[in-house]
């Protein structure tokens, strides 16, 4: 599912008297505050659902595929998910 298809789940979701507009105002709404919320604490837990946290993938010694030379890999934050229960059951 991509971001179009995923506002029209949420536009389907309010009900028919939602406009296509507001339920992105929606969606917007709850990306931005979950990438608020990552970046001031680390991590988002949402009951039921799972837990977005912030995570650092340490530096690595890796190859050029393409040259077969080694290279260094650098350090850096991802974000990880780890499903909750409930999600587990259905997926």
């Amino acid at each position: 599912m991509n971001k179009a298809a995923l506002v029209n789940e949420v536009q389907k979701l309010l009900g028919d008297g939602t406009s296509k507009a507001a339920a992105e105002r929606v969606t917007e709404a709850v990306l931005t505050a979950v990438k608020r919320g990552l970046r001031r604490d680390k991590e988002v837990a949402l009951v039921g659902f799972g837990t977005f946290a912030v995570a650092l993938r340490p530096a690595r010694r890796g190859f050029n595929p393409h040259t077969k030379q080694p290279m260094k890999i650098r350090a850096v934050k991802t974000v990880r998910f780890r499903a909750g229960t409930e999600m587990r059951a259905r997926a």
